[in-house]
């Protein structure tokens, strides 16, 4: 059919047959991998610092006999996971929002 042809003519010069060749990227390590990651979302590596943190003192206070310090500090490293988990979903987010555009 004429039509046909005219809107194959009209799309253009078909396809090469090489695919082309896809980027090369050079190999990135675990340390410039953890420091890309880090400048991209420096929260949830300060979350997981406060978490281990907070749960350490929280076990040597335990450990020294001081519950009331321990429940304290146990309870303070739940929000600490907390804000990890809402530092690294909003990460995830931003960085949706960034490929879509």
């Amino acid at each position: 059919s004429p039509s046909l042809r005219a809107a194959a003519r009209a799309a253009g010069p078909p396809p090469p047959l090489e695919p082309s060749p896809l980027p090369v990227f050079s190999e990135e390590g675990f340390g410039d991998k953890f420091l890309r990651k880090t400048r991209e979302n420096p929260l949830v590596p300060l979350g997981c610092l406060c978490t281990v943190g907070v749960l350490t003192y929280g076990l040597i206070s335990f450990k020294r006999g001081n519950t009331r310090r321990s429940q304290l500090m146990m309870r303070a490293r739940i929000l600490a996971q907390g804000f990890t988990f809402a530092a690294l979903l909003g990460g995830m987010v931003v960085t949706a929002i960034k490929s879509r555009k």
